[in-house]
């Protein structure tokens, strides 16, 4: 059986995003979402060995001969995963996140759509794919799709850079209006952003980086979870603990320095 995740600090801030909870209550196909009712859950895989299509960011969590964990960076990786990091200083979450990579992929798509649909709590309100890890097939990702499908009553959204599987699924993709995607780029299929219009979020190391690139920043994950805001691109800080020296751990210390991280609301302009 699948484990799904409570919200974790960043995720918490949804509970007090205005338009979660307007859209919510206006769509007549959604029940009422509220802190005292249903909840914010992820679904969180091993970070790296799910993401095929990782390129700046990947980065693995490997099990060394002594019982140890340690990160191993892609070539090209400019920045490391978030996420990996937690599993490298966490074995709670390493356990966690391998057991649901684990359930998951060996399975067929109708394997995988009951585990996910039998597994996911009852009160589930909004869910998050992937605060660690990705799409990591086409089958994991239409069944992904199924389950926002089978539960209009459940609004449900991720980051994926597996752009080839949304370009494969992408009249399901759409049909299911509270599945919220947005590519990540920085993967090895980028030109698909492009190509095929998607939506994007992308990485900047500062606050004059997203001015420059005319986006807003995300802080609350409000920008990829809201359903009125699906075609507006915007931008995250890099975080996390990166590599001593690195331009991304020159970036973060600089960011934290300034007090850059932290809950803002976005900025809905008129017109």
């Amino acid at each position: 059986m699948l484990k799904y995740s409570p919200a974790n600090t960043k995720l918490k801030q949804l509970y007090d995003v205005p338009e979660l909870q307007t859209w919510l209550k206006q769509n007549p196909t959604l029940s009422t979402y509220g802190k005292k009712g249903r909840k914010v859950y992820s679904l969180d895989l091993l970070s790296g060995w799910s993401c095929p299509s990782a390129n700046d960011c990947l980065s693995k969590v490997i099990e060394l001969p002594n019982g140890k964990r340690a990160i191993k960076d892609g070539k090209n990786t400019q920045f490391r995963c978030f996420s990996a990091s937690q599993e490298a200083l966490f074995t709670n979450v390493y356990n966690l996140r391998k057991h649901n990579y684990d359930t998951l992929r060996d399975l067929s798509i109708g394997g995988m759509i009951h585990e996910l649909n039998h597994s996911l709590p009852k009160d589930t309100g909004i869910l998050r794919y992937h605060v660690g890890g990705d799409f990591f097939n086409s089958k994991y990702f239409f069944a992904a799709i199924t389950i926002a499908l089978m539960n209009p009553d459940k609004l449900f959204y991720a980051y994926t850079k597996s752009l080839k599987y949304w370009i494969k699924y992408r009249q399901w993709a759409d049909a299911a209006e509270n599945l919220i995607l947005t590519a990540s780029r920085g993967g090895r299929d980028d030109s698909l952003i492009d190509s095929e219009g998607l939506r994007e979020s992308v990485v900047v190391f500062s606050e004059a980086e997203a001015k420059e690139k005319g986006l807003e920043i995300d802080h609350d994950d409000s920008h990829a979870a809201v359903p009125d805001w699906e075609y507006d691109n915007f931008a995250l800080l890099v975080h996390g603990v990166q590599p001593a020296g690195s331009e991304a751990g020159k970036a973060v210390k600089a960011l934290k320095g300034k007090g850059s991280y932290g809950r803002k609301k976005k900025e809905k302009t008129n017109g």
